[in-house]
């Protein structure tokens, strides 16, 4: 705009005046951003119209009121980044590719003060970098700009990141954010990252003075968790050391810690990963006569990396061969979850494990591998990846290990329990049971689909049901249009052959026709029942049995309910599974054998009643 054009506009609208200088800023060629149309360009100003002509991204040769755009538009200086994208864009680049800290910096720059909040720059970049690129890219520039000492880094988001007038260095930035801070959490998480630069010999930080205020962080602070405080006391404990002061005199120690709190797995769930095997021998120093059991019981609902310190530690401690019967019982009960099942399939070829596994790898270990992989798929309400089913499919010696003692009738009864499997795609169901028809040719007709009319009945309960139908109607009513509507906006972005958005949609649009289908055919299947005809003489579905277990005399309650009522944690078995399958018919005194590998365990029934009396 020239100077005529804003007197006149200013003559009109004298409000505005307190705005002069950013309509003096709306000139040809200067670089805006705008509230709802994001970047742009002012190519002129049309006198006669009185119209400022924009180009947008989206929406080039734009006519705008500069009257309205002094509330919406935002004029930007030469030196912003989204500016030097256009001008200079080889320079943005190699800034971004080599130098984060730097363009961090420059950005700064074009702010007042030289400071912006975090969400301000992550809008910025996210803007220069594109969306993808920048969730990456910002990933590692942040550990870049937390080491630049001429930056100071924000706690929040909504705080600043601003230039430093003297660069200071990372250690006393972490040091004067302790000292400053009065949060019991974030002093753990600043001292620790104090503790690896002092164990690295970079840092020159009193460690006696922090260690007085973390330890006291520890000790009274009421905003800590029992694993927070636990994990805050490790961290405490090294500082020490690493201060040379003693550490048994400070309180509460890790040891009392553990021994005092009833809910470890709830602890363990929120550990680092990396304290996870001290963790274990904390347990052991704070229960000596039962820290076995303790940990077998962590083991069952453990999960990742910490299952695997788990077996590790009890077969380090000597307790191999309670871990292998206990394993055993558990595959027995299907209590084997996907974490110790992953982990078994992983392992079954290590000499380290020999002894501990045995004689697991077998077909009843693929019928728990099968069984913990539609458990977690009925669980899951999205259509995430299971780790477990993963391994079957990509592990292409796995099938043929498991399978290798196995009977073209118990091949053929595994080969359905895959096609009814909800964890798997139609696609990889085609796969593995190509492994099955390799060694067992005459199974060929369960691919085909033949004797698909002969499949008996599933008994099943009215909330289970309904849990599959509104699973089904999920599916639908939402992910699948979901899906088509995904599906139409990545074919707009061009080539389908590079096009890895259009090829993910597609993906998802195979598992969801394959959910809808299974579920289909499963809720045909299916008939309801209340539980309430099953008698009082012999087990039958809806039955409570007792039974005692002949090699250990111990005494369980297990519940038979309908085909997808199982929780095993309350042990309420589905009557599909075998020690179901076992049980259904026998009578009070009946002894059942159910067998695990080459070792075959004994339930006699001792008590019968009704779950619906």
């Amino acid at each position: 705009m020239n100077s005529e054009a804003i007197a006149a506009l200013l003559a009109k609208t004298p409000s505005l005046k307190t705005a002069k200088s950013k309509l003096e800023a709306m000139e040809p060629g200067a670089y805006c951003i705008h509230k709802s149309w994001g970047f742009g360009q002012i190519k002129s100003y049309d006198e006669a119209a009185g119209k400022l002509i924009i180009d947008f991204k989206t929406k080039p040769g734009h006519a705008m009121d500069p009257a309205f755009c002094v509330g919406t538009l935002d004029i930007l200086p030469a030196n912003h980044l989204l500016v030097r994208k256009e001008t200079e864009p080889a320079v943005i680049a190699k800034l971004a590719a080599e130098a984060p800290s730097q363009l961090l910096i420059e950005a700064l720059a074009a702010y007042p003060n030289s400071a912006a909040t975090q969400i301000e720059v992550e809008i910025v970049f996210a803007q220069v970098l594109g969306e993808e690129k920048f969730k990456k890219w910002w990933a590692g520039a942040k550990k870049a700009v937390a080491k630049d000492p001429r930056i100071a880094t924000p706690v929040k988001k909504t705080e600043c990141f601003f230039l430093r007038e003297t660069p200071v260095s990372a250690e006393d930035e972490i040091t004067e954010a302790f000292n400053s801070t009065r949060s019991a959490r974030r002093r753990i998480l600043l001292a620790e990252q104090l503790l690896a630069a002092s164990e690295k010999g970079n840092a020159k930080t009193d460690l006696a003075a922090i260690l007085a205020g973390l330890a006291e962080a520890v000790k009274t602070s009421n905003q800590l968790d029992a694993a927070e405080r636990l994990y805050g006391a490790s961290v405490r404990d090294r500082l020490a050391a690493l201060a040379s002061i003693d550490a048994t005199a400070l309180e509460p120690s890790q040891v009392s810690l553990v021994a005092n709190v009833r809910d470890l797995p709830a602890i363990v769930e929120k550990l680092p990963v990396n304290f996870q095997g001290a963790f274990l021998e904390l347990v052991k120093e704070a229960h000596p006569l039962e820290h076995r059991d303790i940990v077998i019981n962590l083991l069952k609902v453990s999960q990742g990396k910490f299952t695997t310190e788990c077996i590790n530690f009890l077969v380090e401690n000597g307790h191999g061969e309670e871990l292998a019967a206990t394993f055993k019982r558990w595959m027995a009960e299907q209590n084997l979850r996907a974490p110790v099942l992953h982990w078994i399939v992983k392992n079954r070829n290590s000499k380290k494990f020999a002894k501990l596994l045995g004689d697991m790898v077998s077909p009843r270990l693929l019928s728990a591998i099968f069984y913990a992989i539609d458990y977690e798929a009925l669980q899951s309400a999205s259509a995430r990846r299971i780790p477990l089913a993963d391994a079957l499919s990509e592990d292409t010696e796995l099938i043929p290990d498991l399978l290798a003692a196995a009977s073209a009738e118990t091949a053929r009864d595994l080969a359905h329990a895959l096609l009814l499997n909800q964890g798997f795609e139609d696609l990889t169901k085609k796969s593995l049971l190509a492994r099955f028809i390799k060694l067992f040719p005459s199974i060929q007709t369960v691919l085909s689909g033949e004797n698909e009319s002969k499949e008996e009945q599933l008994l099943v309960s009215r909330d289970s049901y309904e849990r599959k139908r509104e699973e089904l109607e999920l599916i639908i009513s939402k992910k699948i249009p979901d899906n088509s509507k995904a599906i139409a906006l990545a074919r707009e972005h061009g080539d389908l052959k590079e096009n890895s958005e259009y090829k993910m949609a597609k993906q998802d649009q195979a598992v969801l026709m394959a959910q809808k289908a299974q579920l289909e055919k499963d809720l045909g299947r299916a008939r309801i029942t209340d539980f309430k005809e099953v008698g009082m003489d012999v087990v039958g579905v809806g039955s409570v049995v007792e039974t005692k277990l002949a090699s250990s005399g111990k005494t369980s309650r297990y519940t038979l309910l309908g085909a997808w009522d199982s929780v095993p944690d309350q042990n309420i078995i589905a009557y599909k599974t075998p020690l179901g399958q076992a049980l259904l018919g026998k009578k009070v005194g009946d002894t059942v054998k159910v067998k695990i590998g080459s070792v075959e365990e004994a339930y006699t029934v001792t008590a019968l009643d009704r779950y619906v009396s």
